[in-house]
């Protein structure tokens, strides 16, 4: 694609996202401070909290509350909710605009046997009635952009994607996110835009692509072959957090830039002291610390070794040693010492 043909923005009812580069919501993954570190980056045209419970939310749980949390500088920011009634749903919309939402995000995409058995996220597939019903609640309740993130279906031989979509389209939806895979196959399977493209023949607002964006490459091909208006990116940016500024640079007709280890050992250090500094314990702190760490690991040289040792880790400090004891070994390796990584992953490791 040229550069000159390459979404520089998208706008979705009277807000205008630019670059055209969206964070997905992630359990465990895009809570507050993830958000804060990638955005300090830069290349995002909108970050989104992780989902938030609408049952929950009106009942103002603390915990859900917290997850609801944007930063006073995070605009634009998306909240995104789910349920299955929608009487609540267009309550916990009121209630997400009142906390600070430039847009409302209905998630109709999440696989998590938890939420689908309450026939939340993409079990909503299964019901297009009810998707009418929930859409046009929320809308009724709200008049910032609403946005719907779905899957194309609940399974390979069940899919409905553009049936959903038109409906969300018909009630009201701004614009929707379109994730290629059916809820069966979680996160299953080579990448496939196909179904995403019919869906951006098949309505007239906006659709973002989701699903595997992870490179350059994947952007390209994305973008390349479902002429989708803007980019979701999920776990490829918990690999690497500096994939939306690069990706960012690139659709601008840039030179992508690549961080330097320092950069990277600063970003994760930093990561895991703010979950010791706010999460509610050390074993939270230390569950979400390895969870980022497996997904950011994966986006490392030699990252295999460091993956094993910090989920091994018994608590914060030991992650962190083995983290520095890693990241002074890429220092090495990258200024010319070929025999850095020769010593194993931590000096801590039996």
């Amino acid at each position: 694609m040229p550069a000159s043909n390459r979404p520089r923005s998208v706008h979705i009812a009277g807000l205008e996202l630019a670059p055209a580069l969206l964070l997905a919501p992630m359990e465990g993954l895009t809570d507050l401070h993830f958000r804060r570190l990638v955005r300090g980056i830069g290349g995002l045209g909108l970050t989104c909290t992780e989902f938030v419970a609408s049952e929950g939310l009106i009942r103002r749980v603390p915990r859900i509350l917290e997850t609801a949390a944007l930063d006073p500088d995070e605009r634009p920011g998306c909240i995104q909710i789910y349920g299955r009634r929608p009487e609540a749903m267009s309550e916990a919309a009121r209630m997400v605009v009142d906390l600070g939402a430039s847009l409302v995000d209905v998630n109709m995409g999440c696989p998590s046997r938890k939420v689908c058995a309450h026939s939340g996220g993409a079990a909503l597939l299964r019901d297009p009635a009810q998707v009418k019903r929930i859409v046009a609640a929320v809308r009724a309740a709200v008049s910032v952009p609403l946005t719907v993130k779905m899957r194309t279906g609940w399974a390979r031989h069940d899919r409905n994607h553009v049936q959903v979509a038109r409906i969300c389209e018909g009630e009201g939806a701004d614009a929707v996110t379109v994730h290629w895979r059916t809820r069966e196959e979680a996160f299953k399977g080579a990448m496939d835009p196909a179904p995403i493209a019919e869906v951006v023949q098949a309505v007239g607002i906006p659709v973002v692509g989701n699903g595997d964006v992870v490179d350059l490459d994947s952007a390209r091909r994305m973008l390349d072959e479902t002429g989708c208006h803007a980019l979701m990116l999920g776990r490829g940016a918990i690999r690497n957090p500096w994939l939306p500024l690069q990706l960012s640079v690139w659709l601008a007709g840039g030179d992508p830039p690549r961080p330097e280890a320092t950069e990277q050992r600063q970003l994760v250090l930093d990561y895991l002291d703010l979950m010791q500094q706010h999460c509610w314990n050390e074993r939270g702190a230390l569950g979400r610390s390895k969870r980022f760490c497996g997904y950011y690991s994966r986006g490392l040289r030699f990252g295999g070794p460091l993956r094993k040792a910090v989920f091994h880790s018994r608590s914060m400090d030991e992650a962190r040693r083995h983290l520095l004891t890693y990241f002074e070994r890429l220092e090495r390796f990258e200024s010319g010492d070929a025999l850095a990584f020769r010593e194993g992953p931590s000096p801590d490791e039996d």
